[in-house]
């Protein structure tokens, strides 16, 4: 018996992977070509813009909250997941069929609303695993989602001279839908007998770890800016246009690649460590970016970049199931997604007016000093684990 259960929890976290895959297969098509697609073909500004990617930013953050929230209510976390990669899917179409930047706006909501799918899904991922491989399994799942989009990107550079954009964004709509039918098709939902004791979720349902825990990732949220200024800073320092989506390729091709060695480092060794070297990593990036104005530096940079990804988020995740109640995972789930998220969103509009006001360096400074507090609070937080 113990073997069936097994062999359904991987048979389910494959078919999570690969719908993953799918899904950042069908996004990273569009994402390089994304910015210029909304200033030249659509006519918007960079204001426009930077709105249009604010508001999908704050709906990812609340559309996975509320669907963690439902999902433990109602007992059920299927639904959501493959509702998820529809609305990204459909979204996707939209995109391509808009004749100015004013329609992109319902399908924008649309497609970060299909972010949805996240805290659910966790939420199965944790409950199907152990404590000794949570942080393997969640690190399995980030490396199908990088590796997807390193698909992506490649299909992207390969095939945009002979489609162009609106064709391009057509096919991106393909792979999603298809992981929507995948997961439609294999996952079975388990309406949970807890969900009758559901009585929501409530400040006090937090323990001390917890809330230290969401405390030092807000911190550290606030100080992990947008990757566009590394790009950014990147092409100040002499890369060509045409080199840098190479530099994108390199972090998320090394993330996708030590996504699954570090989850497992998390279940060897502990998921603080591994949190902990995350930070360092990001901290060298920010000392590498601010020392060193060469283009070695800027490629090692961009390496410790991706392995800063890869190990974050498996031992991140890891680490908030293991704190939260086992009925309110997904609800807990969401609620750090949504308020490390909200709390991300000022961190980039707070680079950019350093960069404008006391320099290109100043925002990797700031950075630098928050991840440090960020890093010294987590030697607080014990490891306390539910089942």
């Amino acid at each position: 018996m113990m073997k069936r259960v097994n062999s359904d929890s991987e048979k389910q976290l494959k078919t999570f992977g690969w719908a993953a895959f799918l899904n950042d297969f069908g996004s990273d098509i569009i994402f390089p070509l994304w910015p210029i697609f909304l200033s030249t073909v659509l006519g918007a500004n960079l204001a426009v813009i930077g709105f249009i990617d604010g508001l999908g930013e704050a709906i990812v953050s609340i559309s996975q909250a509320v669907s963690g929230y439902l999902s433990d209510k109602i007992g059920r976390r299927k639904p959501f997941i493959w509702l998820g990669y529809v609305c990204a899917g459909v979204a996707r179409v939209g995109y391509a069929l808009s004749p100015t930047w004013h329609f992109i706006i319902p399908f924008r909501i649309l497609d970060r609303s299909g972010k949805m799918r996240g805290s659910p899904r966790d939420a199965i991922i944790a409950d199907i695993s152990t404590n000794q491989n949570r942080g393997r399994n969640f690190g399995y799942l980030r490396m199908m989602d990088n590796l997807g989009a390193v698909f992506g990107v490649l299909f992207t550079i390969s095939f945009f001279q002979y489609l162009g954009y609106k064709r391009l964004f057509l096919l991106a709509a393909v792979p999603s839908l298809l992981g929507a039918a995948l997961i439609f098709s294999v996952i079975k939902d388990r309406p949970r007998s807890d969900a009758k004791l559901f009585r929501g979720l409530s400040f006090k349902d937090f323990d001390k770890n917890f809330i230290l825990f969401l405390v030092l990732s807000s911190v550290f949220a606030l100080s992990s800016f947008s990757y566009s200024f590394l790009l950014i800073y990147a092409g100040k320092l002499g890369f060509a246009v045409t080199t840098i989506p190479v530099l994108y390729l390199i972090y998320t091709a090394i993330a996708s690649a030590m996504s699954l060695p570090f989850g497992r480092l998390a279940d060897v060794m502990s998921r603080k460590a591994v949190l902990g070297l995350s930070f360092l990593l990001w901290l060298l990036v920010c000392v590498t970016f601010i020392y060193f104005k060469n283009p070695i530096a800027v490629v090692l940079a961009f390496i410790l970049y991706g392995l800063h990804l890869g190990a974050i988020e498996p031992a991140q995740k890891a680490l908030v199931s293991e704190l939260s109640a086992p009925d309110l995972r997904a609800s807990t789930l969401g609620a750090f997604q949504m308020i490390t998220g909200l709390v991300a969103l000022p961190s980039s509009v707070i680079a950019g007016i350093l960069w404008s006001t006391a320099g290109s360096l100043a925002p990797f400074y700031f950075s630098a000093g928050l991840t440090i507090i960020a890093g010294g609070m987590l030697f607080f937080i014990k490891n306390v684990r539910f089942s």
